[in-house]
């Protein structure tokens, strides 16, 4: 009967998986407790994430960045801060709720507009991934912001 169970809910090690994995970019300037949060909503916005979902173990996630368990632990405890995930002393930390996802087909669209359209003609003039991305994040906080955006040619001749 044993054997029966562990095909219906699959290995300890199969259930103790999480969904999510992490990567870090030491060149990006985020606080690496942050980048790990960033990549939990983000799997959040597109599907990797699921409500009852748990994130790796907090020694896993050490072991396989070589970070210290605190900046972990402060990633959690900040996921935790936003509502999005609770974590169960001794079992784990598991997602509780997602931030509004559009569906996946509109993400697939948008994601081929892009490829297929300013990131490509970005390409084709020269830009490197790292100019393209300082691109994306400056007209990005331009859309929060509408401030930050800097005055054309025509709008200085204005101001003068």
């Amino acid at each position: 009967m044993a054997m029966d169970r562990d095909k219906v809910a699959g290995s300890q090690e199969e259930r103790d998986a999480s969904p999510v994995s992490f990567a870090l970019d030491v060149r990006s300037g985020v606080p690496t407790y942050l980048q790990i949060v960033q990549q939990v909503e983000a799997a959040l916005r597109l599907g990797g994430l699921q409500s009852g979902d748990r994130l790796p173990k907090v020694k896993d996630v050490v072991s396989s960045l070589g970070i210290n368990p605190n900046t972990v632990l402060k990633a959690y405890r900040e996921l935790e801060n936003r509502g999005i995930t609770v974590g169960r002393p001794g079992v784990g930390t598991f997602v509780i709720a997602a931030p509004l996802a559009v569906s996946t087909e509109t993400f697939l669209e948008l994601r081929s507009l892009l490829l297929d359209g300013w990131l490509q003609t970005a390409q084709e003039r020269g830009l490197q991934s790292d100019e393209i991305a300082a691109l994306f994040h400056s007209a990005l906080s331009e859309i929060d912001d509408p401030s930050m955006r800097p005055l054309s040619n025509t709008e200085r001749g204005r101001s003068r």
